[in-house]
């Protein structure tokens, strides 16, 4: 009987996890977007741009080591995003850059701390590409130090806590920098592994509208 009361213990923390992930979303699509999409053969995935926050700054907070966390997270989301394009590869009409390298290339041009300073046909340029991939990660901590330690136990929670969330996905034209399409997705609760888990998430409700899907 506790072995049963256990297993419905934990499968309702399951659904109520990946309930909580269920959040609005929004997508844009330029009128240029499929006659611009069929000239690309090679697309570059840039490192998201991430910003963590708190609703209540935990004990011994450190600025240093959260701007370190959001550089971290951001290549492992880039990293993750390509893994699961590469995995899927046969479901798309276009190549992807292989993100070591658009980061080698990205530091030979200076452009590695200065996206934000550049424009997207600037960026694609340098890295050779016909288009540009990218996004934004944001989220909002909320959970208690001791609900935290709870949640890595559990999940193995991203950083160690939980919260809200919202995850903004870019695809740019290579040759003139222009927005071809916008992904948004809002998250009531991050509760997952790892950023494989957070792109794997998204990519299922971007997959019917993700522009290079055959």
């Amino acid at each position: 009987m506790k072995a049963f009361l256990f297993t419905v213990f934990f499968s309702t923390i399951a659904f109520l996890a990946n309930a909580q992930l269920e959040g609005s979303k929004q997508i844009f699509e330029s009128p240029k977007l499929k006659s611009e999409i069929q000239k690309h053969k090679i697309v570059a995935i840039l490192p998201f741009d991430v910003k963590i926050s708190y609703k209540k700054q935990p004990k011994n907070f450190s600025a240093e080591a959260n701007r370190d966390q959001e550089k971290s997270m951001s290549k492992s989301i880039q990293s993750s995003m390509y893994t699961f394009l590469l995995r899927k590869a046969d479901d798309y009409t276009v190549s992807f850059q292989d993100v070591d390298k658009t980061n080698i290339l990205l530091k030979k041009a200076g452009l590695v701390d200065k996206l934000d300073e550049s424009t997207k046909d600037e960026i694609a340029k340098a890295l050779g590409v016909d288009a540009i991939l990218g996004g934004r990660f944001e989220t909002e901590q909320t959970r208690s130090e001791a609900g935290a330690i709870v949640g890595t136990v559990l999940f193995g929670s991203i950083g160690g806590k939980t919260g809200t969330g919202t995850l903004t996905l870019t695809l740019n034209n290579g040759a003139d920098g222009e927005l071809l399409w916008r992904f948004f997705k809002k998250m009531n609760d991050i509760v997952l592994s790892s950023t494989d888990d957070l792109v794997e998430h998204m990519m299922r409700k971007v997959s019917r509208n993700f522009p290079y899907e055959k």
